[in-house]
């Protein structure tokens, strides 16, 4: 999915009106705390890894 299909999607079916910017902090947000929380388990290390 991308950026503004994303954006879309959080304002067509979700009635949250948020710009790229929020977007990309709050997943970026999300993934660091996966990573904090999971550590060596966590979706970022593992697509790092290709898996």
């Amino acid at each position: 999915m991308d950026l503004e299909h994303a954006r879309l999607v959080l304002r067509g079916e979700h009635g949250l009106a948020v710009d790229r910017g929020r977007i990309v902090r709050e997943a970026v947000a999300v993934v660091l705390a996966d990573l904090e929380s999971r550590g060596d388990a966590s979706i970022l290390v593992r697509r790092l890894r290709g898996r």
